[in-house]
């Protein structure tokens, strides 16, 4: 124990000596940066605010004050759920009385249930009623399909994911079936819609989840063809951690008068430890498995910039005795979510993979995120630090330089 918090108090201690440089993209409105640019390496660096500092959040509302559906409200119970998350109280009034909604939160704060209770409630009050959410990666729709079969059991409500990397005749086939609720990628879904697998001009809500991160990627163009072919007369929630002139453009286009919601209180979650790792000379691969045979390493997530090079992490990784697992763009769908479910149910207690890989990771319990390969922006640090410390637990992240 006496070994372990010296070891904790090196690397907390530590205090940057200078810059270094990482490419990214010149900061712009969206916060990003330019090829050449300069993050300072003190932003990765930044004591926790110990619990019992951290302001107890008060809700207006318990689940039970929302008008919601009994047999809703019945699975919510069931789930344990009892007072809503701070972006759950703020939204899900609005979000019932068909406003148009820009939320911004945090990663990890229960966006995906300030959407979708109030949504499945309006399927119960009105079967005919269709809806699409649309996400950045197939790890993220499927996490939310996971979500919506808590909250929807028993209730004869039927939601597909439609992503790329899965069979799209298999989901043409079950999009015949007029679910209730489409999950899907910007391209995928653009791929259906010209196969006219669906008729967006019936559907009248739309989820834009992590809309960011979309625009990010490439999918502007996209998501605007998308949102162009539904009806002018619904209702858009639009969920982003950030707001850049092109995400304020998007909504100023495509929403009307939207109720802002934001609870979004610090630019990283308070209760993440954040350091750095001096190499010093030192094998950077050595320096990252003495880490991980560490007792307080229990669950940790470690991030790489690229698909060949995350690979090449896990093996090596393996060799050296470590159970651990990747995740990235070159794997398919089945065998990222095999990784995913080994990971979660502590099969593995590590898990390398990219950026846009780690989009829609949601395990609760991880202890650790080391940032193998530094990000290529700040704003790329965050969601990665974002997958720890959740759910009121507390997390430590640590970024080699």
């Amino acid at each position: 124990m006496h070994q372990r918090s010296n070891q904790r108090r090196r690397f907390v201690n530590a205090r940057p000596k200078g810059r270094s440089s990482f490419s990214g993209n010149n900061r712009n409105s969206g916060g990003r940066r330019s090829k050449g640019s300069r993050i300072d390496i003190s932003r990765f660096i930044n004591k926790a605010v110990p619990a019992e500092n951290i302001e107890d959040f008060i809700p207006k509302h318990q689940f039970n004050d929302f008008a919601l559906e009994e047999s809703l409200k019945k699975n919510i119970t069931q789930k344990g759920y009892v007072n809503p998350t701070p972006i759950q109280d703020e939204a899900i009034p609005y979000i019932l009385e068909s406003r148009d909604v820009v939320g911004m939160a945090n990663t990890g704060t229960g966006k995906t249930g300030a959407f979708l209770i109030p949504l499945i409630n309006k399927i119960l009050k009105d079967r005919t009623q269709e809806i699409l959410v649309m996400v950045p990666t197939r790890e993220l729709a499927l996490q939310i399909e996971e979500e919506f079969q808590g909250f929807a059991k028993g209730l004869r409500i039927e939601a597909v994911s439609c992503v790329g990397g899965a069979n799209i005749h298999r989901q043409i086939s079950k999009l015949r079936r007029r679910p209730n609720i489409i999950l899907g990628t910007p391209g995928r879904l653009k791929d259906l819609i010209d196969r006219r697998a669906f008729d967006l001009s019936k559907f009248k809500s739309v989820v834009l989840d992590e809309a960011d991160r979309m625009l990010d990627m490439g999918f502007i163009a996209d998501m605007k063809l998308i949102l162009s072919k539904m009806s002018e007369d619904r209702q858009t929630l639009f969920f982003s951690a950030t707001l850049s002139k092109e995400i304020e453009k998007l909504v100023g286009g495509f929403l009307k008068k939207p109720v802002r919601v934001s609870v979004k209180d610090r630019e990283t979650v308070a209760g993440v430890e954040q350091d750095v790792i001096r190499l010093g000379g030192k094998v950077k691969l050595d320096v990252l498995h003495d880490l991980l045979k560490k007792d307080e390493f229990q669950k940790v997530l470690v991030f790489g910039r690229t698909k060949h090079g995350v690979e090449k992490l896990c093996k090596d990784l393996v060799r050296l005795g470590m159970k651990a697992e990747s995740i990235h763009g070159n794997k398919n769908q089945t065998q990222r979510q095999k990784a995913l479910g080994l990971f979660k149910t502590d099969v593995i207690n590590v898990l390398v993979a990219t950026d846009v890989a780690a989009r829609g990771i949601d395990v609760s319990d991880i202890s650790h995120v080391i940032n193998y390969d530094t990000p290529t922006c700040y704003e790329d640090y965050v969601h990665r630090i974002g997958r720890t410390g959740r759910a009121g637990k507390r997390g430590c992240a640590l970024t080699f330089v």
